[in-house]
């Protein structure tokens, strides 16, 4: 990530990408499964439906637990404010019409895979690190900049780890039906 001097005021967003060898409905299922998100995060540490919802559909909510060792532990309810099965999903942090931040998974079938994105975008409502720019207000872009990277390094594990999970997975069937397939005999 190159310096880009940008303030919170800005909504500065980060987006990273990563061609996945398998189908977009066998990416979809690691997405759009929240639960699997803790795995992926060193961040996010619980999450879990709220109102007795057990899957995505737009208007959902869901709660996650973060911890981070500068900004402290905090819970966040997010609403679900885009969802496309096997296309997008999005989900705004706390209020959905001024969220603290907004995230968003797209897939889009690419050459014979799937091209998946993860976006994030920060504010426009006060977040965490809005505490951090209040107590170093002169700082506030070295602040932004640094939280940007974290969260691009952040977002390009997850990345990583989603496209092995469905390549493991693509590979793994791919054996199971060449043993299944009948041979002729000898």
């Amino acid at each position: 990530m190159e310096w880009t001097g940008v303030r919170y005021a800005d909504k500065p967003t980060v987006e990273v990408r990563a061609w996945i060898d398998a189908p977009p409905e066998r990416v979809w299922k690691l997405v759009s499964d929240i639960g699997l998100m803790p795995e992926l995060s060193a961040e996010l540490q619980s999450v879990r439906w709220l109102d007795g919802v057990t899957g995505p559909f737009l208007g959902a909510r869901f709660v996650g637990r973060n911890k981070h060792e500068s900004l402290g532990e905090w819970t966040t309810t997010s609403h679900l404010v885009e969802y496309e099965p096997e296309r997008l999903l999005a989900w705004a942090v706390e209020d959905p019409e001024h969220p603290t931040a907004t995230w968003r998974f797209s897939l889009e079938p690419d050459k014979g895979g799937t091209e998946l994105r993860q976006w994030m975008r920060m504010g426009p409502a006060r977040s965490g690190i809005s505490f951090a720019i209040d107590r170093m207000p002169a700082k506030e872009q070295k602040i932004i900049f640094v939280r940007l990277r974290e969260i691009e390094h952040s977002i390009t594990t997850t990345l990583d780890t989603i496209k092995k999970l469905a390549e493991t997975q693509t590979q793994t069937q791919t054996s199971a039906s060449a043993d299944k397939t009948e041979r002729p005999e000898a």
